[in-house]
């Protein structure tokens, strides 16, 4: 498969630290990947080696075959960072226009970029009468200029409602279903558990899990927990066969490990009319980040 992002045994070094450490990674057209990491983790000094801000000290990087910083690479690329900062004084529409004739692009594209950020209606207040939030849009509509093959995103949805985080991961959804490459970097975790193909996790410059979010399930292999509720008067029988669960409120609640859970479920759908209702909660995310970030698997 042709990769939009190669990334191989990449390491960077500060003097004596390590910033990062034979870090390996791809990433298809199309495809959204997210990157999880503590603050110092590296995911920073990643992007700044993709974008060419930063030589690496050893490895390979390419973007569309191109070197960072090279000027195909720059055609390729586009990045939002987590605090985007515009001229105050300008309207959104000048502003898109501005980088729209920087880029050699018609100044005529600034409206539709706007209305595809969610901008229309604002488009020519000045951009210091807006929220953090819509100066963020701003931040994509100028990212999306010249139809970008890979987006790096730092934190793209900081200072966003949960509305408006919404419409703007079903925007990056569109993009990757027109083949965008898009790599982000998110502390919000239940956001990308759900609009991400694969997860890579960094932990003090290693990459320590990457994968799709089953097979990050599979490999951490977590207790799965579930949620058992009894019909009225029921709960003393169901209690009993399944004796590792724990009453609450009328509702029982048990783990067990993955390996157990088709023969835990098995059971539960034994009692029949007996169970009103069940709910099945895998490890989340955060359980996962939690698990291999701590270096309890490798």
């Amino acid at each position: 498969m042709i990769s939009t992002l190669t990334i191989s045994a990449l390491t960077k070094r500060f003097g004596e630290v390590a910033a990062l450490t034979g870090v390996s990674l791809t990433v298809a057209p199309g495809e959204r990947v997210a990157l999880l990491g503590h603050n110092g983790a590296g995911k920073s000094t990643l992007m700044k080696i993709i974008l060419g801000l930063i030589p690496m000290t050893s490895g390979q990087v390419t973007i569309c075959d191109a070197a960072p910083g090279s000027a195909a690479a720059r055609r390729a690329a586009a990045y939002l960072p987590e605090n985007a900062a515009f001229h105050p004084a300008l309207t959104g529409l000048e502003m898109i226009r501005h980088y729209l004739t920087l880029r050699g692009e018609s100044p005529s594209l600034a409206m539709p970029l706007l209305e595809k950020v969610g901008l229309a209606q604002a488009a020519r207040r000045r951009i210091g009468t807006y929220s953090k939030g819509m100066r963020q849009r701003v931040g994509l509509a100028q990212a999306l200029i010249g139809h970008p093959r890979l987006l790096v995103l730092d934190e793209p949805t900081s200072g966003l409602d949960p509305v408006s985080r919404r419409e703007f991961y079903t925007l990056l959804d569109d993009l990757a279903a027109k083949g965008a490459s898009i790599l982000l970097s998110s502390h919000a975790l239940t956001e990308v558990e759900a609009r991400t193909d694969r997860i890579v996790i960094l932990s003090k410059g290693q990459m320590v899990a990457e994968g799709s979010l089953p097979e990050l399930r599979r490999r951490a292999d977590l207790p799965v927990a579930l949620h058992v509720t009894a019909r009225n008067g029921y709960a003393p029988d169901i209690a009993r066969a399944l004796p590792n669960a724990i009453l609450v409120d009328g509702a029982l609640h048990l783990t067990c490990p993955q390996s157990k859970k088709l023969e835990t479920l098995g059971r539960i759908a034994g009692l029949g009319d007996k169970v009103a209702d069940l709910e099945v909660l895998p490890p989340s995310l955060e359980d996962l980040y939690a698990h291999f970030s701590q270096g309890t698997a490798q």
